[in-house]
């Protein structure tokens, strides 16, 4: 069962193909990305309308490319799935218009996806896949959320942020320091000259006693160091600035995952999502979970951001655990705003 995968929920047009049959993890036969990163530059930040008309200019010649590396042709395709949500409304309308009027074109079935499953099952592509059951990280620009996952389609909600994601945290605390955009990879990249106790940064929620995250708190300390240092600002204080920032993240990340792993009692733990490519992070993980016997799965850095490889797996995986019926309808919607809690789920 082959099944092609689009992804467009935000500033990454991907395409790819999987080949789900049997019992086994779906194995990735293709994939390109395209991401809009330079394009975005100019601006500081996404820009909804822009994403979307780029979306509209790349999947078509990345399902080419994707099919010419596979040497398959879209007829051999036997299902085409796309993310539904969440992810910017404008942007998630191209991929499901795509996939929707090609499946129709070739007669196939299609299939909805949710972004966050995707993310949250990546690290199956790796050359480490996890097995069940264990606690996912899912850390993303929008998203950071702490779940317990017995199997595909049963996910249990254990935390979640109450503001800024990690992830936002980063974006945003790098444009105070006045880093390009993406912020987080250039924060990182200058944490790495500074020191990351430096300045005394809050943790948020750190000691709440619960898996919830909060980091807008964080976002606000630093602003107030960056007014304190103003525009004579060296660059050893900036480099030092970014470090406690970052260490300030990754700290309270790192000891929420550990309460998480200890309240399941589960000794596996899988981290998803573009900030589970922050190097301080994962040697921090590593660290800790490894005096405690507690293995560590993370996707492919290729596979951290957002992809169509983790679509098309994500598909494919639902497919082989029964959760989605094979239907050939045509008719479409996208949910920009979608709960992972809300899609179909294994029965207890």
């Amino acid at each position: 069962m082959l099944v092609l995968g689009i992804e467009s929920s935000c500033d990454e047009t991907g395409v790819a193909l999987t080949d789900a049959s049997g019992a086994g993890v779906p194995r990735l036969l293709s994939h390109a990305l395209h991401s809009q990163i330079e394009m975005h530059q100019a601006y500081g930040g996404v820009v909804p309308e822009l994403a979307s008309r780029d979306h509209i200019r790349r999947v078509l010649p990345l399902i080419n490319e994707v099919m010419g590396q596979a040497q398959r042709s879209l007829a051999d395709v036997d299902v085409i799935a796309y993310t539904r949500g969440p992810g910017l409304a404008g942007a998630l309308l191209v991929g499901a218009g795509v996939a929707c009027s090609l499946a129709a074109s070739l007669g196939k079935p299609v299939m909805g996806v949710h972004h966050l499953e995707g993310h949250l099952l990546s690290p199956f592509l790796s050359a480490d896949p996890p097995e069940f059951a264990f606690v996912a990280l899912l850390v993303s620009g929008g998203h950071t959320q702490l779940m317990r996952v017995d199997r595909v389609g049963s996910y249990e909600l254990l935390g979640e942020t109450i503001d800024d994601a990690a992830g936002e945290a980063f974006d945003k605390s790098a444009k105070l320091l006045g880093l390009p955009y993406p912020g987080g990879p250039a924060l990182a990249r200058l944490a790495g000259q500074g020191d990351g106790q430096a300045f005394k940064l809050p943790r948020p929620l750190l000691h709440s006693g619960d898996l919830d995250f909060s980091f807008s708190g964080l976002k606000t300390a630093v602003l107030t160091q960056a007014k304190k240092l103003g525009e004579t600002m060296s660059e050893q204080a900036r480099a030092d600035l970014a470090a406690s920032t970052q260490a300030a993240i990754v700290e309270v990340l790192v000891k929420k995952s550990l309460k998480a792993l200890e309240q399941t009692g589960l000794k596996r733990l899988v981290v998803a999502g573009g900030v589970g490519a922050n190097t301080l992070l994962r040697e921090q993980l590593n660290a800790a979970c490894k005096k405690r016997g507690i293995r560590v799965h993370y996707p492919e850095l290729h596979l951290c951001t957002d992809n169509g490889a983790m679509i098309a797996l994500a598909a494919g995986m639902r497919l082989q655990a029964g959760l989605e019926d094979i239907q050939r309808s045509y008719t479409f919607d996208v949910k920009p705003r979608w709960s992972l809690a809300d899609i179909q789920t294994v029965p207890a």
